[in-house]
This record gives structure tokens, sequence and C-alpha cells, in this order.
């Protein structure tokens, strides 16, 4: 099926998790290009109807550094994301009773198909700060695939990062398009917000990850405490292909 447009219908953020972990899910169609099956669905409850994201774990493409299950890793950067209150990862949730078996449904960004990490980095200097917090993001949660394409600008004006599926892993995978800030100092505000992770992970975190996954998060994130600067790719290897 190919995807024809659509508009979600605009619902304030308090209500989005509900709609999407107990609504009903209506298939739209397929997003290509995808390595992943992903799923464009209309989810409809009585407190409203969003445009979201499905990706059940049937469709996923066997990988050799990651276990099946990939929804768990979307939910967990949410999770992440919202614990520290970045608001750099849409709404998601897993959902058991999707339609082709569980997944992840996350909500549609509604997003300028013009706009990537390359051309906002260069779009305005009020960006900067958001694509920042994205990186030290993407450290704590050892993103291993962060293409300047998953870093939309949404037409609300907002900075968002989707495919979060290869994060968490306990060896350090970083690949990432994001090194322009190599070398700087981490702003303070944002070691300060990652800090209490370095002592106790959030339960709701801890509960989608393997306990050595956990762990790891901690060392990653007492490495950035002790350094306090952005890391640099001295090998030029640490990115993904294709770029965006």
């Amino acid at each position: 099926m190919a995807v024809h447009p659509y508009v979600p219908e605009p619902i304030g953020h308090g209500p989005v998790l509900g709609v999407l972990a107990g609504g009903e899910i209506e298939l739209i169609g397929r997003i290509e290009p995808s390595s992943n099956l992903a799923l464009l669905v209309e989810v409809s409850c009585a407190e409203g109807t969003a445009a979201a994201v499905y990706k059940p774990e049937a469709g996923e493409r066997p990988l050799r550094d990651f276990a099946p299950g990939l929804h768990r890793r979307e939910r967990a950067a949410f999770v992440l994301s919202d614990w520290l209150g970045w608001d750099l990862v849409p709404p998601t949730v897993v959902r058991p009773d999707a339609p082709f078996g569980i997944g992840s449904v996350q909500l549609y960004v509604d997003a300028d198909p013009d706009e990537h990490y390359f051309t906002l980095y260069r779009r305005s200097p009020e960006i900067v700060p958001r694509l920042q917090a994205l990186a030290v993001f993407d450290l704590v949660a050892n993103n291993a695939d962060r293409k300047s394409g998953h870093v939309l600008l949404g037409t609300d004006g907002r900075v968002q990062a989707i495919d979060n599926g290869l994060c968490f892993a306990v060896d350090f995978t970083l690949r990432t398009v994001i090194w322009d800030f190599a070398g700087e100092p981490i702003p303070e505000e944002l070691l300060g917000d990652v800090a209490p992770l370095a002592s106790a992970v959030p339960v709701r975190l801890a509960s989608l990850l393997e306990p050595d996954e956990v762990l790891a998060l901690q060392v990653r994130v007492r490495r950035l405490l002790a350094t306090g600067s952005f890391p640099e790719d001295r090998t030029g290897r640490r990115v993904p292909w294709p770029l965006v």
C-alpha cells in the first residue's frame, strides 16, 4: 500500500499517550523506504484521534547486534526523553494488541520533508541548543543509527528525533551524523539534567532494558560527567550509512 497524505487531528500532549495506548488502530499504509516494516496508522478513541507510526516486531529485519524486539528500545527512548524533560522523542507506546502483533506505536510527526539535521544545523542559531541536547541524548542512549533524516522539524516548530530502535546496547556502538560539537563543552544545564542517571535509573526506563544495559547507560553518563565535553570521532567511522 502507498501512503496517502494525512493530517492528524490536533490533540494536546496530555491525552496523546492514552489515545496511542488504548485507541483502535486502523491501518492507512506502508511507509517507504524503511529497512523494517513501518506502517502509518490512525488511532482513535473517545479522547481523540491521532496519526501514528506502527512498527511490529514481526516486521523487523534480523540484526547481528540487536535482539528482536526493537519496540522496547523505541519506547525506552521516549521514556528517557520524557524523564529528562527534553521533548525530543515523539510519544511512543508498546501495543501487544496491534494488528500484526506487538510493536511500537509512535505519534506521527507532521514535518517539513526538506528539513533534516544537516539543514537544521545551518538554519538558525536558535535551533542549535536543541541539536546539542539531541547529541547528549544519543550519547546517553548509545544511538547506533542517528541519520540526518531521523531529525525532523515539525510544523509546530519543534525538533523531534525518530527511529530510535537501535539504542541502549551494552557495547559503545554510537553512530551519528552529529559531530559538529565535537570537543566543545557540554552545556551545564544538560549535564545537570543527565547527572541523576549516574546513580539511579528510573524504574520505568530500567524495566525496558536488560540489567547490563542499565549499568552500561550509567557508565556512559559518568563518562560524560567526567569529561564534560562532546566526544570526538578520531576514527571517522562512527557515522551511519546512508547519512540522510
